[in-house]
């Protein structure tokens, strides 16, 4: 086992490796969260569901990343339902309309694959999914945000309060 020292104290590689993957994921909280109404030109509140990915590793946003949103149909399967590419600031509006997205079982799902191996790096995982109930309880906007490295990633949802 590696360890590290720093500052007389000993942390083992798997240890410190964690805390940087929380710290990374805090502050994705931290950003969605923090994120105004109104983003790069647009306003978020009229997209009922939108995407945010960043790189951990370059610490950007992950641009060119194609997402494709799937239902869950009533015999188990999943159905397409929507797709896009993140923009330079990594993010992707308008995947669907208030009418549209409806009460359901969801997918989303990241090709992560694309991205690193277009950086030259060989990751892990092809896909990096988010699998959600939405609008049980009332009409809510979405935003699921991803932060990507070639081995890991985490994620977050920031969802608004229903709407009457």
């Amino acid at each position: 086992q590696l360890l590290v020292a720093y500052r007389g104290l000993q942390i083992s590689h798997a240890m410190a490796s964690s805390s940087l993957l929380l710290v990374c994921l805090a502050g994705v909280v931290y950003l969605a969260g923090a994120a105004p109404l109104v983003s790069h030109g647009s306003i978020d509140s009229k997209c009922p569901l939108m995407v945010k990915v960043l790189d951990a590793v370059r610490g950007s946003p992950a641009t060119s990343i194609v997402v494709r949103v799937f239902k869950k149909a009533e015999d188990g399967s999943w159905k397409d339902f929507a797709n896009g590419k993140t923009n330079e600031f990594g993010e992707i509006h308008e995947l669907t309309t208030d009418e549209q997205f409806v009460e359901g079982l969801y997918k989303v799902q990241f090709d992560t694959s694309s991205y690193w191996k277009a950086l030259g790096i060989s990751p892990f995982h092809e896909f990096a999914d988010v699998v959600f109930v939405a609008n049980d309880s009332g009409h809510r906007h979405y935003t699921i945000a991803a932060l990507l490295s070639p081995f890991s990633y985490s994620t977050t949802a920031v969802v608004s309060d229903p709407k009457e």
